[in-house]
């Protein structure tokens, strides 16, 4: 049985496809000879749809462009450029700073959950991942479920249940789809005045919200990265020193493609003393790692099952007064100790008085005050869902880290499957899903986690400053958002005012939303969008 499935193009369709894409027939494929815009839109289009880059390029974009004169191009085998001054400065000096200047637009397609987060580890990319929110996964993909196969495991004594199970698993996910859109419907009747495109919408990704839960993290998605040559060496160095087999069969798929792109800026990857030594290195410290936590806890599970939890384990309690020195420095000829010895012999209203003016007038969220909000941090432990965790994750300006997933926390089943009736169909994947992650576990450590449901809790730690915590928090806390990291993010914003003492940074986060969801979150997001159309269409 094979991995991945290639799609089929009719003769004009490759004709026009391989002067824009680096290949026809594989998951990974470089994006080339289209305007910066294009690549652009068609990233963001992507997160949307349940096409490929390339069918969504096809259907949706090439009827817009010119492309009468790149008939000669042919991006498939490979673009060769001067890249002689980029061999002498980066290769033979050494000099990085080089290949931070040429960036490339990257598809990963076909990747399991599991490796999506293993894609989007560097804060130095862009990613726009598929959403389970839009795309109903009860579609398939060459006719199978859309779940990561792998090799190791249909060769092995696991194989046929692995498939069976999956199966099950989606079976179960595909029954609930419009029954839970049935329930939406009974519970938020359509408002005569929203269009019936902004109601089905909000409908569909409330239901799709609701029972993402039973996916497993096996279940397939579209990853486009954007970044330069110095952030898809470190991506690469990492992934080819990964545990998970699929991410280093990845890396050597994304290193080809990469190489037809900008093949100056990648050679050290796979060179032994250079990036083989470096991957080499980071391998060995992953089982270095693991063996002396292993001697440290052995199996032991921290943590009562059933729960979420979030802590605020660390912070500073000078985080204020830092923050009001922060302010003031730039503005000073002098030293920060100077200015700090002044700020603390202020009143406390006094220094309210100061983070009240730097914030100023906000009137959204987008108008955020500067740096000085970066002097304190928060670090927060946290045992939650799989699925708010994946978007949280994505979130690049902070420190993240979490411990490898499974179904020892147990999971989270939403009040709206209850509500809906069907809780046991629920319990059932999760059931299937704990079983097969149980018997993977011993043979297959390294890809068990392929079975967990999204549903199934995971431990992380996020760490990061005020003025991220301004921007993830509100942005996150919105009413279209999903209630699981909702739930997160208020709680959060809670803890930096209450436990930290921080209530003027706090206070300044204005826009974390603290109001219960509505039953269709994303409709009014609709009617907005609406409105926009209905601008654009009558001007």
């Amino acid at each position: 049985m094979t991995v991945y499935i290639a799609e089929e193009f009719t003769a004009a369709e490759a004709d026009v496809l391989r002067r824009y894409f680096t290949n026809l027939d594989q998951p990974v494929f470089a994006l080339v000879n289209l305007p910066e815009v294009v690549k652009g839109a068609l990233f963001a289009r992507y997160s949307r749809t349940a096409l490929s880059l390339r069918r969504l390029f096809l259907k949706e974009f090439v009827g817009e462009l010119d492309i009468e004169g790149d008939r000669s191009i042919d991006a498939t085998v490979g673009l060769r450029r001067a890249e002689e001054l980029y061999d002498t400065v980066f290769f033979e000096y050494g000099d990085d700073s080089v290949a931070q200047l040429g960036g490339v637009h990257l598809a990963c397609e076909q990747a399991s959950n599991v490796l999506t987060k293993i894609l989007e580890w560097g804060r130095l990319m862009s990613y726009l991942e598929q959403s389970t929110r839009y795309i109903a996964y009860d579609q398939r993909l060459g006719g199978r479920y859309r779940y990561y196969r792998d090799p190791e495991i249909l060769t092995s004594a696991l194989g046929t249940r692995y498939v069976a199970d999956m199966d099950r698993m989606f079976d179960g996910y595909s029954g609930l789809v419009p029954q839970l859109q049935e329930f939406f419907r009974a519970v938020e009747p359509k408002d005569p005045a929203d269009s019936d495109f902004a109601y089905r919408t909000a409908i569909k990704a409330r239901a799709l919200d609701s029972i993402r839960g039973m996916l497993p993290s096996a279940s397939l998605s579209n990853v486009g990265i954007y970044g330069t040559g110095q952030a898809y060496e470190a991506l690469l160095l990492r992934m080819r020193a990964h545990p998970l087999p699929e991410a280093r069969t990845y890396a050597d798929m994304m290193l080809t493609e990469l190489r037809k792109v900008v093949p100056s800026f990648l050679k050290r990857v796979d060179i032994p003393d250079r990036g083989v030594r470096t991957s080499g290195y980071m391998s060995d410290n992953h089982h270095t790692m693991e063996a002396l936590t292993d001697t440290i806890f052995g199996d032991s599970v921290g943590g009562p099952v059933g729960d979420d939890t979030l802590e605020l384990v660390d912070f500073d309690p000078d985080g204020e007064i830092k923050v009001v020195t922060a302010i003031l420095y730039p503005h000073t000829s002098l030293s920060e100790r100077t200015v700090d010895a002044r700020v603390r012999q202020m009143t406390v209203d006094e220094r309210l008085d100061i983070i009240k003016g730097y914030v100023g007038n906000r009137s959204n969220r987008r108008h955020r005050p500067g740096r000085a909000f970066e002097r304190t941090d928060y670090r927060f432990d946290v045992l939650g869902d799989y699925g708010a965790f994946r978007d949280l994750q994505r979130h690049r300006m902070l420190t993240i880290d979490w411990q490898q997933l499974s179904t020892r926390h147990g999971y989270v089943r939403p009040a709206a499957v209850d509500a809906a009736g069907v809780a046991d169909q629920f319990d059932s994947v999760m059931e299937r899903s704990a079983a097969l992650y149980t018997d993977l576990a011993e043979d297959h450590p390294a890809q068990a986690s392929y079975a967990v449901s999204l549903a199934y809790r995971v431990r992380y730690s996020m760490q990061f400053n005020a003025r991220e915590a301004m921007h993830m928090l509100e942005l996150r806390t919105g009413p279209q958002g999903h209630e699981a990291y909702r739930r997160v993010c208020q709680r959060m914003h809670t803890q930096i005012s209450e436990i930290a003492g921080h209530k003027a940074l706090a206070e300044a986060m204005k826009f974390v939303d603290h109001s219960v969801e509505p039953t269709l979150g994303r409709l009014e997001a609709q009617r907005r969008a609406d409105e926009k159309r209905s601008g654009r269409d009558s001007g």
